[in-house]
């Protein structure tokens, strides 16, 4: 197994002279998808007008619901498969953007998931509003040579042109919704619909010709709605929809209590993680009560509960009443990278720094964005640090042990400390009252969303979890963009969950 960006500054993808082969499964031409864009921020504004007008997800979700069990989806939207006792999957998180951050995941992936029974998409499949006619670069053809099915649950992209494209791939070309009844005039939700973004008519047009790249029976797989549950082999695998703003409504909230009782293991994949940035996020259900209070609950025999939406890898296992319960951030499939230097020492529900896992590991993340904005500001002598200058100020501004030694000779100068902090690196917690500035939440709100990059190393990652009737082991795989880490994908995190 090669080297981990734990183990040395070659294994997080740094200094690479071998570039990875996974352009050569790239389309000729590929759009450079820009957050910053007025043009791509004024098409995702479905989910600005939902906090501001009311959110209409829980209805119309209920809608594509009625629809599919109209046209004989299962009553329980549970997917039975014959998977023996001992098989794997991948969980891939937060993957369409089209670019080569994505396609840099795919060698890896089909390297290390070879032998995989199926795969879940957690999370915003089809960016930037998870439009039908994106679909052929952004899924068909990145994973045409993923011999297995692939399940998926929409993110809040998918949901921006009201997740037809999604319905229409995953769940057996389902027809488009009939239109609802106009709302009343001038009312909030009148104002709303002026407002919203809707697909083009002839949107869908090129889909028939995408399903071409992913036809053989092996690959196919409908699932009955944007939630469901699958029963694999000893586990049950259970997969929820939370819409624009991260919430749950009524109607799926009572199937998940329903689909969550008994004994069998269970493991949860969200569009919203649970606990994700040193922070908990226990996602409300409407009418009361949230997810987090389903998984914690004894009788329902969740182990994990995976969350996409976030663009990097988390791991937080969780002490609840004497068992542990492993909560996972994995949104690192292909998408611009969220940073993990802005994530302050963590101490959350019993986790301390030393539990928590992430991926990059925040040094790395620091001098990813600081050659980024040195890049970007023209200012590159000032802003990019090496990874070693970065590591060894994250150590010292968090007071933490870093996931890898700075290395000799790497000191923190005043520079080195100016950049850290215009960056957004978090501080120790009593050093934190000092600055009433909000650097960071200013930083991860404004600047980090239009921080796609095309030159290795990626910070890229997906997730493969082997299961027996005893327990399950999850591992968190790299990709970088470079030959070292296409050829054995390096693992940078592994645990092993008991089932009993």
């Amino acid at each position: 197994m090669s080297n981990s960006s734990r183990d040395s500054a070659e294994g997080a993808g740094w200094g690479s002279a071998e570039p990875g082969a996974y352009r050569a499964l790239m389309p000729g031409r590929t759009e450079k998808l820009s957050w910053l864009s007025p043009r791509t921020l004024w098409a995702a504004r479905n989910g600005v007008l939902a906090s501001w007008f009311g959110d209409p997800t829980g209805r119309t979700r209920s809608r594509w619901v009625a629809q599919r069990a109209a046209a004989g989806a299962p009553a329980d939207k549970v997917i039975g498969r014959d998977d023996p006792d001992r098989f794997s999957f991948l969980v891939i998180g937060d993957t369409g953007e089209g670019d080569d951050p994505q396609y840099a995941v795919v060698p890896g992936l089909l390297e290390a998931g070879r032998d995989t029974r199926f795969a879940v998409l957690a999370s915003d499949v089809i960016y930037p509003v998870g439009s039908a006619d994106d679909y052929g670069t952004k899924f068909f053809r990145p994973y045409r040579d993923y011999r297995a099915p692939i399940y998926a649950i929409p993110g809040n992209h998918d949901w921006y042109e009201d997740l037809g494209g999604f319905m229409r791939v995953f769940c057996d070309d389902a027809p488009p919704l009939a239109p609802e009844a106009a709302p009343r005039r001038f009312s909030r939700a009148w104002l709303r619909s002026l407002l919203w973004h809707r697909p083009r008519p002839e949107d869908g047009a090129r889909l028939t010709e995408a399903r071409e790249l992913r036809p053989a029976p092996s690959q196919q797989a409908a699932q009955p709605g944007p939630y469901w549950a699958v029963d694999a082999g000893p586990v049950r695998i259970v997969g929820i929809d939370t819409g624009l703003l991260g919430t749950v409504d009524a109607e799926q909230g009572a199937w998940l209590r329903e689909v969550s009782a008994g004994d069998r293991p269970k493991i949860l994949v969200t569009g919203s993680p649970l606990y994700v940035d040193g922070e908990h996020h226990p996602c409300e259900i409407e009418g009361g009560g949230t997810v987090d209070d389903i998984v914690r609950d004894p009788a329902h025999h969740y182990v994990a509960a995976i969350g996409g939406d976030i663009h990097n890898y988390q791991r937080y296992p969780v002490d609840v009443d004497g068992r542990t319960v492993q909560y996972v951030v994995a949104g690192g499939g292909g998408a611009f990278m969220h940073a993990t230097h802005t994530i302050p020492r963590v101490s959350v529900a019993g986790v301390t720094e030393d539990d928590f896992r992430s991926y990059p590991l925040r040094g790395d993340s620091l001098a990813f964005y600081s050659a980024l904005y040195g890049r970007r500001l023209r200012m590159r002598r000032l802003f990019t640090l090496t990874e070693a200058e970065a590591t060894a100020v994250i150590a010292e501004r968090l007071g933490i042990r870093t996931g890898r030694a700075p290395g000799d000779g790497a000191r923190v100068t005043r520079r080195t400390r100016i950049v850290a902090g215009l960056l957004g690196t978090a501080r120790r917690p009593e050093r934190r009252k000092r600055f009433r500035l909000p650097v960071r939440k200013i930083y991860t709100s404004v600047f980090s969303p239009g921080s796609a990059t095309y030159s290795p190393p990626f910070f890229k990652c997906f997730l493969r979890l082997d299961v027996t009737p005893e327990a399950v082991r999850l591992r968190c795989y790299a990709a970088t963009g470079n030959r070292a880490q296409e050829v054995d994908p390096p693992v940078e995190d592994e645990v092993t969950i008991p089932l009993g």
